[in-house]
């Protein structure tokens, strides 16, 4: 019997050609899948740049999806627009000039080395850093770049940064002072070797440390060793006010502050973006920082004004500091009289009702800048409820943004011993045994069985131990990302249109965060709109409307108004007095600074009114900022002032925002609707009073 190889090779022939054909269009499959996802991929990164761009959309790649009006008009041209958001006129003078003058002489060789650790928060680090590279000059040292604590390997950060450079760029850092000090990135390998055996003679240096203590005490022992460490614990190694003669050290304060500190490159970038993104509808913002930390509120003795477990970790906290002599007084203090003296933060709350009595309507962007506010999100409830687009850093970002800036980072292990569950027994007495036969009552239930998660927590301590537990290695890389989030925030509240700060005193007493801002706006850009809270006053205002808090009559809004407008340029006298012994870069002028000619447009005004008022700006600008340079004649043009009568009306109460003089619980629908102004006439005349120096 004879098989027909022929059929056969035919058969397997197109099953082959079958499979081959599958193994192509498989292949085409996966081909098509990898260009689809690749697709998806470059759109996605290009949406991330300019997909925010289209405010109007429903869907945005951020959780922020702003609403907005219609009929604002935001011309620079609108009195509305000028008083809410455009400068303060009586400040525009005041130009930053923070160059040497005179004779300054050019660092010299130095093969003395100054070596320092700092210890704090972001504001402390930034004032311990200006004041090492002052005590640098003043001993003709090289400095070697500052380690700070917070951001050591030990803290479980990213091994690509090294310390200093975690924050900021060590390259512009001294390219800038080239021409100030010395400065080194490392001391030498000799040096090295004494330091790691403990052998270089080390100084804890208090913050009001004056320049003579380092003449007699660091100069000699340096000059001995070419070597010395400096412990920098409490956010300044120098007091804030020195003589008149070392003017000069004060003005490279402000060069180190203002222009060498730059954000390393990726936190910059990010700043960047979400500037841009604030500013892509063409609406300007309002950057408000609350202020509201739990040593803040400790220290200061504000713990009454929280509920719950918030209390109890502020008394907890307070009487920490009672022990260790950071703070003098009594563990129970009436909060209500602190924050009507003016010694606690203005409630998120408070603040709303503030800016919504000031003129600006409830689409306001507000900026929420310095991270968790110490209450939780109930406490942020009332400003969301006033403002609609009230943003943070995490809703103008996305993840992996965030996670760019923290660089690689190990995967850490919470090493925190568990709380182990333990049921205690109950022991009955011998009673219950020898009792009889006769009915007894039933034994009383077992305790409670405690679950993980009613113990475990940030505050659920409290409950178990009197004793704080010690920070873990999580805890502990979360407080150096939050340094690279203060960052952030620090340079969007620099550029931001208008700063409100709720507070401005840190847990020590020290100005904090939100006055370093305040004090830069007012180097960089003095009219800049600058809240400057007379918080005791605000709170004897507040208190008359405690009753009936969100519905404020007309006549107490303009109170409010003229307050807040009049402290813009007055509160500069009691910041002058408060903040600037305690924190030079809280109060930079007239030191850093210099005063440009003004002209003023000619009005209708007769020639000796204007004079007068010229005469009383200039008397009331030398109460506030002390003896002022003029500007070198190479600097910009005379800057133009307006004529008076554009003044008054840029100052007229009667300029409301659609909605913002209405109820505060009104609908949405209804809050265009402004109540009747009062007599035009009256309000100009009051005006006129206040522009003359009638209030002062």
């Amino acid at each position: 019997m004879r098989f027909s190889p022929r059929k056969v090779g035919s058969g397997e022939g197109k099953a082959v050609v079958f499979r081959s054909r599958l193994k192509w269009v498989g292949l085409f499959g996966l081909v098509l899948s990898a260009v689809s996802l690749l697709i998806h991929f470059l759109l996605a990164g290009y949406s991330v740049g300019f997909a925010v761009s289209d405010f109007k959309s429903s869907i945005t790649i951020f959780s922020w999806r702003p609403i907005f009006s219609d009929h604002v008009n935001f011309s620079a041209a609108n009195a509305l627009y000028r008083r809410n958001w455009g400068p303060v006129r009586q400040l525009e003078g005041i130009q930053p000039y923070a160059n040497p003058r005179g004779d300054y002489v050019a660092p010299s060789r130095s093969n003395a080395y100054i070596f320092v650790r700092i210890q704090g928060g972001f504001h402390e680090i930034r004032n311990s850093i200006c004041d090492v590279v002052v005590i640098a000059r003043f001993l003709n040292a090289t400095l070697v770049i500052p380690e700070v604590q917070s951001t050591t390997s030990s803290k479980g950060i990213s091994t690509e940064f090294k310390s200093f450079a975690y924050i900021y760029n060590e390259d512009e850092f001294m390219a800038v002072l080239d021409r100030d000090i010395q400065i080194v990135k490392t001391l030498p390998k000799d040096l090295k070797g004494a330091r790691r055996k403990r052998e270089i003679p080390s100084f804890k240096v208090p913050k009001s440390a004056s320049l003579s203590f380092y003449l007699h005490h660091v100069l000699p022992v340096l000059n001995k060793h070419l070597v010395v460490e400096l412990v920098v614990p409490d956010g300044g190694c120098l007091q804030a006010l020195l003589p008149p003669h070392h003017e000069e050290y004060q003005r490279l304060r402000c060069r180190v502050a203002f222009h060498a500190l730059k954000f390393r490159d990726e936190v910059q970038e990010l700043a960047t973006k979400i500037l841009y993104r604030l500013r892509a509808s063409g609406r300007p913002f309002i950057a408000y920082h609350p202020g509201m930390t739990r040593d803040a509120l400790a220290y200061h003795g504000c713990a009454e004004l929280f509920q719950d477990v918030h209390t109890e970790l502020i008394q907890h906290k307070r009487a920490w500091m009672l022990k260790r002599n950071i703070v003098k007084g009594n563990l129970s203090v009436d909060s209500m009289a602190q924050h009507r003296n003016g010694l606690c933060p203005l409630m998120p709350e408070e603040i709303g009702i503030l800016l919504r009595s000031y003129g600006y309507s409830c689409d306001t962007i507000i900026y929420l800048s310095g991270g968790e506010v110490f209450g939780g999100q109930k406490k942020l409830i009332p400003l969301h409820a006033m403002f609609k687009n009230v943003v943070d850093r995490t809703s103008l970002s996305l993840p992996w943004e965030l996670d760019k800036i923290y660089g690689r980072e190990a995967n850490l292990v919470d090493k925190a011993p568990k709380i182990s569950i333990q049921m205690k027994q109950e022991k009955k007495p011998g009673a219950w045994k020898t009792s009889g036969p006769r009915p007894r009552p039933l034994p009383p239930p077992p305790p409670r069985q405690k679950y993980p998660y009613n113990i475990e927590g940030w505050w659920g301590w409290v409950a178990e131990s009197d004793n704080e537990p010690e920070s873990t290695v999580v805890e502990l890389r979360t407080n150096a990302h939050k340094l690279l989030w203060e960052a952030i925030d620090y340079n969007i509240c620099v550029e931001a249109d208008v700063f409100i700060p709720g507070f401005d005193h840190d847990g020590k007493g020290n100005p904090n965060f939100a006055s370093l801002v305040m004090g830069h706006r007012l180097y960089l850009s003095a009219s800049s709109k600058t809240f400057r809270i007379d918080r005791k006053e605000i709170a004897i205002l507040i208190d008359e409307i405690r009753e009936n808090f969100y519905k404020p009559n007309r006549t107490w809004m303009k109170l409010v108004k003229r307050n807040l407008r009049k402290n813009m340029v007055d509160g500069l006298e009691q910041e002058a007095k408060i903040l600037k012994p305690l924190s030079f870069l809280s109060f930079p002028v007239p030191e850093c600074s210099c005063l440009q000619k003004t002209e003023e447009e000619p009005s209708s005004r007769n020639a000796s009114s204007r004079n007068a008022s010229t005469i009383s700006f200039q008397s009331t600008l030398h109460n506030v900022l002390g003896s002022i340079h003029s500007c070198p004649l190479e600097m910009d043009a005379p800057v133009l002032k307006k004529g008076y009568e554009d003044d008054l009306n840029d100052n007229n109460d009667d300029l409301d925002a659609p909605g913002s003089a209405a109820p505060l619980n009104q609908s949405m629908e209804t809050e265009g609707e402004v109540e009747a102004g009062d007599n035009k006439e009256e309000t100009q005349m009051e005006d006129q009073e206040e522009l003359e120096g009638g209030e002062r």
